[in-house]
């Protein structure tokens, strides 16, 4: 399976193994997607944690496979990417990204959407790098980018594909905490257990999100996103 599901004492990992960098394509998309689904209507499942296995988060789209696709394939590739993204950001308990590895384009995304990330210390690459691999942004990684970053860094990474290390001061905007790679995972379960104890964790998260969904679930309902004229 692309995506591994462990639970730790009602922490849920979500680990993405899709060898080698664990890029996305259409059947990586459907399968976080219901993953996600299951964990928000589980009442076993408090909180989640997402991660890459092997030594890569998520090099983002695949750009072997993808381009590949005909024009339906293409678009519910669009149209998937926009679900799995309102699944996660609006998922109504804590999620933290424990990023293991290269988060590039769509996996560094995958990050933003969370609620909290951490990063293993090390040598890899984040980035935002749609502008420079000729993928523009659907319209929900693009809400989640606009929501959770400032305006100097949206700019930034959007515009120049600008790569960094997570050691960098542009990274620490983005990241919460880091943490040696063999601490990454256990810290990363231990705060989403922390804030799983929160009550009103699950109504404050959809106060402070509740535009930003409502954009792009609006955008889902009717299929509207710009890209399905563009990208196509």
């Amino acid at each position: 399976m692309p995506v591994e599901v462990s639970d730790r004492d009602g922490v849920w990992v979500l680990a993405v193994r899709r060898p080698p960098v664990n890029a996305i394509d259409l059947t990586l998309v459907r399968e976080i997607t219901e993953r996600l689904r299951d964990a928000a209507s589980s009442a076993a499942c408090r909180a989640v944690v997402v991660t890459g296995a092997g030594n890569a988060f998520s090099a983002g789209i695949d750009v072997r496979v993808v381009p590949t696709y005909d024009s339906a394939t293409r678009a519910e590739m669009l149209r998937g990417i926009n679900r799995m993204v309102a699944a996660l950001y609006g998922l109504p308990k804590p999620t933290i990204a424990a990023i293991n590895g290269h988060a590039l384009g769509g996996g560094l995304v995958v990050a933003l959407a969370c609620d909290v990330r951490f990063a293993a210390e090390g040598n890899y690459k984040l980035g935002l790098t749609e502008v420079t691999a000729g993928v523009p942004f659907p319209a929900g990684p693009l809400a989640v980018v606009r929501a959770e970053l400032d305006p100097g860094t949206v700019r930034v990474l959007t515009l120049s594909g600008l790569v960094m290390q997570p050691a960098d001061p542009m990274a620490s905007r983005f990241i919460d905490r880091l943490l040696p790679p063999d601490q990454l995972l256990t810290g990363a379960v231990e705060h989403a257990a922390l804030a799983a104890q929160a009550t009103a964790y699950a109504a404050v998260k959809q106060q402070v999100r509740a535009a930003t969904l409502t954009a792009i679930e609006r955008v889902i309902a009717d299929d509207a996103d710009p890209l399905l004229r563009v990208w196509l």
